[in-house]
């Protein structure tokens, strides 16, 4: 009994954790750096709203990736690929819903439609998530931290890993996918010192 306490406690933790790490790419401390306190700091609520925004997206998931970049002038500027225009269309509806935002600017790409590239998706996720993977523990969150973005047989692994051999795992098992051209393995590590 005590371990499966111990074992739902370590899966709660592991849940907020998930949802306080912010997501690679979006609103980056490089991005909000400014030269006034008082200006990056609003800079950095924004931002922070601003992700919160796009994480939660009903339809947002491992084979879509969002970026936001806040301008000094409290713009948004919205970029990454999605599967799903309607995904594109929602972002910057949530966005520019948020009173604090004075400009929001679309640069997210709608990535085409293709069977080819659906099934590659697909096969991509079940060799990186496979359940006797090393991976797997990435699979049980909400929005899992490593995304998969594929386009015309391209793939392109974007997201945060705990460590190196995760990241070089992740890129073998989409490298061994049948049908994928190449891949571009964008994971950055967490805490790399």
């Amino acid at each position: 009994m005590f371990t499966g306490m111990k074992k739902l406690s370590i899966v709660l933790l592991l849940a907020a954790a998930c949802l306080a790490m912010p997501v690679s790419g979006m609103a980056s401390g490089k991005q909000l750096q400014d030269p006034t306190l008082h200006r990056g700091h609003t800079t950095a609520l924004i931002a922070d709203e601003v992700r919160h925004q796009l994480v939660t997206l009903p339809y947002y998931d491992v084979f879509d990736w969002l970026e936001a970049e806040v301008l000094p002038d409290d713009t948004v500027i919205l970029s990454g690929q999605v599967t799903r225009p309607t995904l594109k269309s929602d972002a910057e509806a949530r966005v520019r819903s948020l009173e604090s935002v004075a400009k929001v600017v679309n640069k997210i790409e709608v990535l085409p439609l293709s069977t080819m590239d659906d099934e590659i998706r697909l096969a991509t996720y079940r060799a990186i998530f496979s359940y006797n993977s090393p991976l797997f523990r990435y699979s049980v969150r909400a929005v899992p931290p490593i995304h998969i973005v594929v386009k015309n047989g391209h793939v392109t692994l974007k997201g945060i890993v705990a460590n190196a051999m995760d990241r070089q795992l992740a890129y073998m098992a989409a490298r061994n996918v049948p049908g994928v051209f190449s891949v571009d393995n964008k994971l950055m590590v967490e805490n790399n010192s």
